[in-house]
């Protein structure tokens, strides 16, 4: 019994319904989680707010994306609290569910990632920053991000791929992203092989849209490197 290709080729469109969804998760959950993130590793260099967020940190990289949802969907609507404030209409939603929890799991990676780029800079290049007569937020704007960034993003660009791959566990809170559908239309026609190759597929060239988006960023930032 052979691999039916042509049903992979006429799952492709199907699938593509659910991109929208996927879509809107992964940008969503970068852009948050990168302002989130930056935060939080700056509070990770502060001598007296670096132990709460060393404990955000801890628990969010500690605990599985999975139960983490299942917490957000299922828990939170069992606090009455919850249920009777301003934000219940949006967290009973099961998309907005499934963003905070990316948004949550990812600010824990990004502010880690983003740390280390700042602990990689030289002490003497914001010394010599001073020296010239920039303020602290000019080093830090001019000298110290720009720097800890170009450090900081090939992990940074791993993770966004992680978090591409953790919007699939979206199927599991009902949404009908890429593999809800595949999900579904294997419901229908008993084909999982072919059609979650085809969700392989999609997957793949997300992926490789990020990965060159990625080495375009930091050939950009690297461009003074070069002879």
């Amino acid at each position: 019994m052979g691999i039916d290709f042509q049903l992979i080729l006429d799952s492709l469109g199907p699938l593509l319904l659910g991109l929208e969804i996927t879509l809107e998760l992964l940008f969503g959950a970068i852009v948050i989680g990168f302002a989130c993130g930056l935060a939080m590793a700056l509070l990770r260099l502060m001598p007296i707010l670096k132990w709460p967020a060393a404990a955000y940190i801890y628990f969010f990289r500690g605990t599985p994306l999975l139960v983490q949802i299942f917490m957000i969907y299922y828990g939170m609507p069992q606090l009455g609290f919850v249920r009777h404030s301003v934000l219940w209409p949006i967290l009973r939603e099961p998309q907005w569910c499934m963003l905070l929890a990316l948004v949550l799991n990812t600010t824990a990676y990004t502010a880690e990632i983003l740390r280390g780029g700042f602990l990689g800079v030289s002490k003497g290049l914001r010394e010599a920053g001073l020296a010239l007569g920039l303020t602290r937020p000019q080093v830090f704007i001019k000298i110290t991000f720009p720097l800890a960034l170009r450090l900081a993003l090939p992990a940074y660009g791993n993770e966004m791929v992680s978090l591409l791959k953790s919007t699939a566990l979206a199927s599991t809170i009902t949404l009908l992203d890429v593999t809800g559908v595949a999900r579904t239309i294997v419901a229908r026609s008993f084909a999982p092989y072919e059609i979650f190759i085809s969700a392989a597929v999609i997957y793949l060239a997300l992926t490789g849209v990020i990965q060159r988006a990625v080495g375009v960023i930091e050939t950009r930032l690297n461009r003074y490197l070069k002879r």
